[in-house]
């Protein structure tokens, strides 16, 4: 195969494309556990605020401060 006027063989070609098919699939993975890492906290602070733990320390401990 020639590309820009220099023979590439096609064993190099085949190679090339291995890499990039496995930085893009960690990459792929990566992203999706900063995903998931990122719901799963939102998660939890939406269950904190279901059962009124900012609310309780809105109510007794900020007021207790002023």
């Amino acid at each position: 195969m020639e590309l820009f006027g220099v023979v590439i063989p096609l064993w190099a070609l085949f190679i090339g494309l291995i890499l990039v098919v496995v930085v893009v699939w960690k990459l792929i993975k990566f992203a999706i556990k900063i995903l998931i890492v990122v719901v799963v906290f939102f998660v939890i602070l939406i269950g904190l605020d279901v059962i009124g733990v900012f609310s309780w320390i809105n109510e007794h401990l900020l007021s207790s401060l002023l």
